[in-house]
């Protein structure tokens, strides 16, 4: 996909809303099936957004998810919002290569690939055949004194987290899982969500990877300071995220557009996925039905970006680890919500055979 914003205007044209009446015949359906009516309470509306997605009843069962982490650096770190140093973000991308991360292990146990992606590492991690690079800058700006990136650098990471989804998705991929590498980028996401929901930057800073409280009032004051002085506008989604965003976030917001492009449904991850589905949302409204929120991060803007876009998530373990992991460990859950309306008996099926 060509790193332009013609491109991008035509992938956001290209986007349908799901398909309702595939939605209401999967819930139609399931008042059909050998249970009693709603008792596989979310699973049966999970179902049903399934085959919205994929345009039929019963929708097909995904049995081939891949989780794309999107990494990149933040010039904000240098503000010390976070007590890790920059260089990690090149080294978790080197873990994630050799298959020694938690999303790697947790991949593993849900039977996802995993593809990384490198946007804008302050250093080029190492060549490898899971990591494609499509660098577009070695990091963002200070968000505090300067547009992160410029729009243009922001489409062509929009354009590149799209081309990778939509490669993925020609090999195989039948269910996208967003992921993310990018020390400091909680502080980024905070701005975002922010920006998109009109929250006060206190309601959606969170401690990220362990700051305490001390460090946490810092980082608020990090992400006030960064609002005030771009006062981003909801109404421009690229102006938002070139000025407060980050080029992980862009490149998440071309995952989630390609996968609603392709009708494939998105897991999303905890708050940095949370961010740039706000971004997509803004910028194609019809984006929102395709995106299933995979779970609660601690992260409080997590929750407020959720409670915007109207996604219920699946389930709240605590986790606050990124990287996919979150999204991953709700692939059995979409799987069983297709395969329910696939394979579950029929009432009439058992009236036939005596058991009316």
């Amino acid at each position: 996909m060509r790193g332009d914003r013609h491109a991008l205007d035509a992938l956001r044209a290209a986007i349908d809303p799901i398909d309702d009446d595939a939605r209401r015949a999967a819930l139609a359906r399931h008042a059909t099936l050998v249970k009693p009516p709603g008792s596989l309470g979310r699973l049966e509306q999970l179902g049903a957004q399934l085959a919205g997605i994929a345009g039929r009843c019963p929708p097909p069962v995904p049995e081939s998810p891949a989780v794309v982490i999107a990494a990149a650096d933040h010039g904000v770190h240098a503000h010390g919002v976070t007590p890790w140093p920059q260089e990690i973000t090149r080294q978790m991308v080197r873990l994630f290569c050799a298959g020694q991360a938690g999303v790697n292990a947790v991949a593993r146990t849900v039977g996802a690939t995993v593809a990384v992606l490198d946007v804008g590492c302050a250093d080029p991690p190492p060549a490898h055949p899971l990591l494609r690079s499509d660098r577009v800058r070695a990091g963002t700006a200070d968000l505090t004194t300067a547009p992160a990136m410029s729009r243009t650098d922001a489409i062509r990471a929009v354009c590149a987290g799209a081309t990778m989804a939509s490669d993925l998705i020609a090999d195989g991929a039948d269910l996208l899982v967003t992921g993310d590498m990018g020390i400091a980028n909680t502080t980024a996401s905070a701005c975002l969500i922010a920006a998109f929901t009109g929250a006060d930057a206190g309601q959606v800073t969170g401690p990220g990877a362990g700051a305490t409280e001390d460090a946490l009032a810092h980082k608020t004051a990090v992400v006030r300071r960064a609002l005030d002085r771009h006062r981003p506008d909801p109404a421009d989604p690229l102006g938002v995220l070139a000025t407060v965003g980050g080029l992980e976030h862009a490149a998440l917001v071309g995952v989630l557009l390609a996968g609603a492009r392709l009708r494939v449904p998105v897991l999303l991850d905890g708050v940095i996925t949370n961010a740039a589905a706000l971004c997509a949302a803004a910028w194609c409204p019809a984006v929102t039905g395709h995106l299933i929120a995979g779970h609660r991060s601690p992260e409080p803007g997590a929750t407020v970006a959720l409670d915007h876009l109207r996604l219920a998530p699946l389930y709240d373990l605590r986790l606050r680890l990124g990287e996919g992991t979150g999204g991953l460990l709700a692939v059995p859950l979409a799987q069983a919500a297709a395969r329910t309306l696939r394979e579950m008996a029929v009432l009439d099926e058992l009236a036939v055979d005596g058991f009316s």
